[in-house]
């Protein structure tokens, strides 16, 4: 249980967060419907523990890793450089006890003191769960993304 007497702690990845990190971000590719090969999840930890174009950062607690969050920052035509908050997933078991929350205002801070003009991120419209919180935290600004896939070898 999460309490004020089990504070939610938020800060990088270490090489010891490696399996903790990896069934998280597995669960995360799950609640999309999408399956990735291994190689996905090395290219990734390789990349967050680089910490130069992709970062990431953990909850914790009780020293448990019980959410996650990636990001990266990216310039702008029309202004500042911005922080895109591209993943961010609780493990069910701490749903609704300030995880995602923490996560957010952590990258918030983070993308601030890097003079990022804005953090941003994108969800499924029917995440209503999600969506409860993020109408709290953030400005939906009614953007409608498309997509253009480009499969391998095609």
């Amino acid at each position: 249980m999460i309490s004020n007497e089990h504070p939610i702690g938020v800060g990088p990845l270490g090489p010891d967060d490696r399996d903790a990190w990896e069934r998280l971000f597995r669960a995360y590719i799950d609640f999309y419907g999408r399956s990735e090969p291994d190689a996905l999840y090395d290219r990734a930890w390789t990349a967050f523990q680089d910490g130069t174009r992709l970062h990431a950062l953990a909850a914790r607690v009780d020293g448990r890793v019980v959410g996650l969050t990636h990001f990266f920052v990216h310039p702008s035509t029309s202004g500042p450089d911005v922080c895109y908050l591209q993943d961010l997933f609780t493990d069910p078991e701490a749903r609704g006890k300030g995880v995602a929350r923490a996560l957010i205002a952590a990258v918030t801070e983070w993308a601030r003191e890097r003079d990022c003009d804005r953090v941003y991120w994108n969800t499924q419209e029917s995440n209503a769960t999600a969506r409860r919180l993020y109408d709290r935290v953030a400005r939906n600004t009614g953007f409608i993304r498309y997509q253009i896939d480009l499969p391998k070898g095609a």
